[in-house]
């Protein structure tokens, strides 16, 4: 499995989830991983997830992932689902390296935030989709970095919410470590099949 990181501002509008984005975008061959930090405004046409349609989902700068995988031939939702809720927990584990908590929901993650006038609540920290094409799974996966430009219906926290000395290097450093750790999560699994006997 192949890792990028991206330098330019991408904007994720949902035409990332289509199958072989990364290799028509950027000619890699192989399953991938590609991190970058940019906006996201998605497109009605591009929501794939049924419960969120017609909703606005968007924000000015948010840390994003894009994997997919082509090992499974063809392509099963269900094995996409469990990659999803692993990168996930790996997320959060690679938050609370930073002294970040959260709740994992599903596939989100939300944090305890603090307001003056509302009291104790639980802001919305990330957003998640895990689909398939017939050959290849996809998953998208981003945390707000700020929140300017998300919708105002939904209870919203950021990571500069959440940890106020956070530089743009650190969330960098996190990116790259949150796809190291997926990619051997991954080869381990495959190690350990090869040296399992099976009946």
């Amino acid at each position: 499995m192949k890792y990028l990181r991206l330098e330019e501002k991408l904007l994720y509008d949902g035409s990332q989830i289509e199958p072989q984005w990364a290799f028509r975008t950027f000619k890699i061959k192989d399953s991938t991983i590609v991190s970058w930090i940019g906006p996201m405004d998605i497109k009605q046409e591009n929501i794939v997830d049924y419960e969120d349609k017609g909703k606005h989902i968007k924000g000015n700068k948010l840390l994003h992932f894009i994997i997919e995988h082509f090992e499974c031939q063809p392509a099963d939702i269900r094995l996409c689902y469990h990659r999803q809720r692993l990168f996930i927990m790996i997320v959060r584990d690679n938050l609370e390296k930073i002294n970040i908590k959260t709740l994992k929901q599903g596939d989100d993650l939300y944090c305890n935030i603090s307001d003056s006038k509302k009291g104790e609540s639980m802001g919305k920290l990330s957003v998640s989709i895990a689909t398939c094409s017939i050959n290849s799974m996809k998953i998208h996966f981003a945390m707000n970095i700020v929140n300017e430009g998300t919708p105002t219906d939904v209870e919203i926290t950021s990571l500069t919410d959440l940890s106020h000395n956070l530089t743009r290097k650190k969330i960098i450093e996190m990116a790259d470590n949150i796809c190291e750790d997926y990619i051997n999560e991954l080869s381990t699994i495959e190690e350990d099949i090869t040296k399992t006997k099976v009946f």
